[in-house]
């Protein structure tokens, strides 16, 4: 399919159903997206077995969709530059300590926990899968989806000091997950008896840290440039310059992509761009990637939906996906709780928070994104089977409930003390 006609196709089922979800089922934005696009992608699956004509074109198109690419290599550097660029810097110096931890410590942990139970549940329902496999299914599902998070939690009723927490910790354990992801295929091509873990180590410090440097420099050349001018149309073209400069180079150096486009969001909004007091370019800049961000997030979750028609394996690892979700919930909690209790002076949140930090960590299209990605095995499907059931659980079902979670961990004086 002609790429113009499946990014006309995507715009407009994507307004189509916008426009659904706003004038009849008056859903969450994200939830009720998610839930229309998965509803025709079943429909769609049951009259192309009956009459493949009908169905052909959403057929075709969710055949000529490559996800993986479109999410990692085009869409995902937008929509954290857009979400880090409107974060709100002060706050998040201020809840730095437990982001840290929590993006760093946390998602190893998930990552150790989820391999470790997931193997220990398929060992017991007889599915054979390496513990590395799952190790790396863990790397790919443990770190909370910045895309679904700030689309579910800026309607929720969280207090301030928790969504800057959830907020910060989704932009950054997002590289460190990707990191984790590539550092353990690695493992898995190159065999256990070939490890270097010297140089697994470098490289993760090479990508982390040369991801967030990459990001600091081209953020503060791109907001130099966007302050000594005026016109606004210019202003946008550099911001959008600066993402995808930082995504080829990133690409080029072997660099985290979303810690150095993370890192460039928050310097460059860090700080004004007016150039005066009767200049409000920084302000129209951040309506202007705050536009992209919706636009980009209604596509991204229309893309989730129509993955389905990919996947007709999903009806074979039910089981599998129900434990994954669970694990999952489980994973996150525990991930929470063990740098709670051992880093408690750094770590300032208390114990009645975990479970809404656990309800709130939602995972979306990377987690899919990373799951597609995996070169043919015979435990590919298994994993991109437990990823799609964990994304969707996660936006639809957590999403609608976040707020019923919060009520009844906090007392009435903390709830939406905004």
């Amino acid at each position: 399919m002609d790429l113009f006609v499946v990014i006309a196709l995507l715009v407009v089922l994507s307004a189509f159903y916008s426009y659904i979800n706003a004038r009849f089922i008056k859903l969450p934005g994200t939830i009720g997206i998610v839930t229309l696009a998965i509803s025709v992608s079943v429909i769609t699956i049951l009259v192309d077995s009956l009459y493949p004509s009908v169905a052909k074109y959403l057929t075709e198109l969710a055949v000529g969709i490559n996800f993986s690419r479109t999410v990692l290599n085009i869409m995902l550097g937008f929509l954290l530059f857009s979400s880090s660029f409107s974060l709100n810097t002060r706050r998040l110096k201020k809840e730095m300590r437990p982001v840290f931890i929590l993006s760093t410590v946390g998602v190893i942990l998930s990552t150790a926990v989820f391999g470790g139970l997931f193997y220990g549940i398929t060992l017991l329902i007889g599915v054979k899968i390496p513990l590395v496999y799952c190790f790396l299914f863990g790397a790919l599902i443990s770190p909370t989806d910045p895309v679904s998070v700030h689309a579910i939690i800026k309607s929720s009723r969280l207090p301030t000091s928790l969504e800057t927490i959830i907020s910060g910790e989704s932009l950054f354990n997002d590289g460190i997950g990707l990191v984790l992801f590539i550092t353990i295929l690695e493992f898995i091509e190159s065999g256990t008896a070939n490890i270097d873990f010297a140089q697994a180590g470098l490289l993760f410090i090479r990508e982390v840290f040369g991801g967030i440097i990459l990001g600091i420099v081209f953020g503060f050349i791109g907001f130099r440039l966007m302050k000594t001018i005026t016109d606004f149309q210019t202003i946008v073209l550099i911001s959008v310059a600066l993402v995808m400069s930082i995504s080829v180079v990133a690409t080029f150096l072997h660099l985290s992509i979303p810690l150095a486009v993370v890192s460039a969001g928050l310097f460059a909004g860090n700080q004004t761009i007016n150039i005066d007091n009767n200049e409000r370019s920084h302000q129209s800049l951040e309506k202007f990637w705050q536009l992209i961000d919706e636009m980009l997030n209604t596509i991204l979750f229309v893309m989730i939906g129509l993955q389905m028609i990919n996947l007709p394996y999903l009806n074979n690892y039910w089981l599998i996906g129900l434990m994954g979700i669970i694990i999952a919930l489980a994973a996150r909690w525990i991930s929470i709780l063990i740098p709670l209790t051992f880093f408690r002076k750094i770590v300032d949140i208390k114990y009645r928070n975990i479970n809404i930090l656990t309800w709130a960590g939602l995972r979306g299209g990377i987690s899919i994104a990373l799951a597609l990605s995996l070169p043919y095995s015979p435990y590919r499907h298994i994993i991109l089977a437990g990823a799609y059931f964990i994304v969707i659980f996660s936006v639809i079902v957590q999403g609608l409930t976040l707020n019923k979670v919060i009520n009844a961990s906090l007392p009435p004086e903390e709830e939406d003390s905004k």
